[in-house]
């Protein structure tokens, strides 16, 4: 009778905000109460506030915005836990002041978004989804030798700004092309972690003067937003391309639709927008530009994984232990 009556006390009541694996629901089911959003879309605002108000663990999505207003619904909230690298839909200042960790999912997804980066690369370049359209609109009628001319990545020099787990999984990837690789970043590595990535670093205005493939690889803050505007993008070469698959607003999206209009760059490869979803009007229209929808993590191997380490750092935290992924250990609680 103790042991069911303390079982009781450990069952906290969660919301998971989005459709998750069942292999992720289940490993939280084993603790605590959990309720679930079936449906693959982001949930609506309101039910959202509804369905926290009575829980004490949070498994959000980093398309929910974690602030003062939910916080205030959920008094009793104790734990966040996000879905995602990236926590700038979080208030984790005031999470601290009310003493709920927040913790994020680093690591796991640095494999499929550095694919992605390369991916992209690739394909503006060649103009693959130019291509695909042409076939597909039944426009393939012959092959000759100055007909639909892309460029090459290999042996091409990569500017990398932000060097973190995923900046440097590009760079080893890049590597395999035999790319001359470029970096901009808050913290320079030491010559010995140069050597061995193969990098050399640059101030920004010079590795976009150099570069012929820009790839972003910063988180959103104060100092990196709109790191890459107008000023930036005249910079940079006629025939380079951007790729950004960090957070959109790094890139002011209207500079770059002019920019792309222009033809002060080649084209870009984008898998995150300022606004998004929505897109700068304009954009679309444009032939030069490879328009994802924030799939840089989007491989069964990695939302899972994903989905394991956010259910981990929940139930820690509920269990009054250090997440492993914890943002504000140590802050005012």
């Amino acid at each position: 009778m103790e042991n069911r009556e303390h079982e009781k006390e450990l069952l906290m009541k969660v919301l998971i905000t989005g459709n998750l694996p069942e292999e992720v629901l289940a490993l939280i089911q084993k603790e605590h109460e959990i309720v679930f959003h079936p449906e693959n879309r982001p949930l609506d605002r309101n039910r959202l506030l509804a369905m926290v108000a009575d829980r004490e663990g949070l498994l959000c999505m980093i398309t929910d915005r974690v602030d003062v207003a939910l916080m205030k619904e959920a008094s009793g909230l104790r734990m966040i836990a996000n879905f995602g690298v990236g926590f700038d839909n979080i208030d984790v200042g005031a999470a601290s002041d009310r003493g709920i960790l927040v913790s994020n999912t680093p690591d796991v997804l640095t494999d499929a978004t550095a694919d992605l980066t390369l991916t992209l690369m690739l394909a503006v370049a060649r103009r693959v989804l130019e291509g695909d359209r042409m076939t597909r609109a039944g426009e393939f009628r012959f092959w000759a030798p100055m007909h639909f001319l892309g460029q090459e990545v290999s042996g091409k020099t990569l500017g990398i700004i932000g060097l973190g787990r995923i900046g440097r999984a590009v760079a080893r990837r890049a590597k395999g092309f035999h790319m001359e690789i470029l970096y901009h970043s808050r913290r320079r590595l030491g010559s010995v972690h140069e050597k061995d990535l193969g990098v050399t670093y640059c101030e920004l205005d010079k590795l976009l003067a150099r570069s012929d493939f820009v790839s972003m690889h910063v988180p959103l803050t104060s100092v990196t937003h709109h790191l890459i505007g107008r000023e930036e993008l005249a910079m940079m070469r006629s025939s380079a391309y951007l790729i950004n698959t960090s957070r959109g607003p790094v890139v002011d999206e209207e500079a770059l639709l002019v920019a792309l209009r222009d033809g002060v760059i080649a084209g870009a490869g984008l898998d995150v927008y300022e606004h998004e979803p929505d897109l700068t009007p304009g954009l679309a229209g444009l032939q030069n530009v490879l328009l994802l929808p924030h799939v840089g993590s989007a491989t069964i191997e990695t939302r899972t994984n994903m989905g394991l380490r956010a259910a981990r750092n929940l139930m820690a935290g509920l269990r009054g232990e250090r997440p492993p992924d914890c943002l504000n250990w140590g802050k005012p609680q």
